[in-house]
C-alpha cells in the first residue's frame, strides 16, 4: 500500500486515503485478500489521526472494497472484473459530476471543459 498524503490540498485526509487505496484497488495493485494494516499502525506510519483512517476504511467498505472480519482485519474484497469495472465508473462519474458543477459555475461549456480536459489528459 503506497499513500501520499497532502496536508495543503483542499481534499479532507480521509478522502486521500480512501481515492488512492481505492484507485490501487482497481488497478489490482492490492490484490483480493490483501490485508490492509491495523487502522492504529496506519495512523502512526501515515502521520494522521486514527479517526481519519477509521473513516477511510469505513468508506471502503461501505463502497464494497474491503471487508472487515472482527478480530482478524480488514481484507479488500473478492470482486469479479465485472464488478471492478462498475465500481470504478460508479466512482469515476461521481467525481465527474462535482467537476462539471465546478465548471459549470464558470459558465465553461461542454465544449470547452472537453477541450481543456484533451489538453491535460
Amino acid at each position: 500500500m503506497n499513500v501520499s498524503i497532502s496536508h495543503t490540498s483542499e481534499k479532507p485526509i480521509y478522502q486521500q486515503l480512501f481515492e488512492q487505496i481505492g484507485a490501487q484497488i482497481m488497478r489490482g495493485e492490492l490484490p483480493s485478500g490483501y490485508v490492509l494494516p491495523p487502522i492504529r499502525q496506519a495512523a502512526q506510519e501515515l502521520r494522521v489521526s486514527v479517526i481519519t483512517v477509521k473513516k477511510a476504511w469505513e468508506e471502503l467498505e461501505r463502497c464494497g472494497l474491503i471487508n472487515t472480519v472482527t478480530g482478524k482485519g480488514c481484507f479488500v474484497a473478492e470482486l469479479s472484473s465485472e464488478e471492478m469495472l462498475q465500481m470504478r465508473n460508479e466512482m469515476i462519474l461521481k467525481q465527474m459530476e462535482s467537476d462539471a458543477s465546478y465548471y459549470k459555475s464558470f459558465g465553461l461549456t461542454l465544449n470547452e471543459a472537453i477541450e481543456m480536459l484533451k489538453k491535460i489528459y
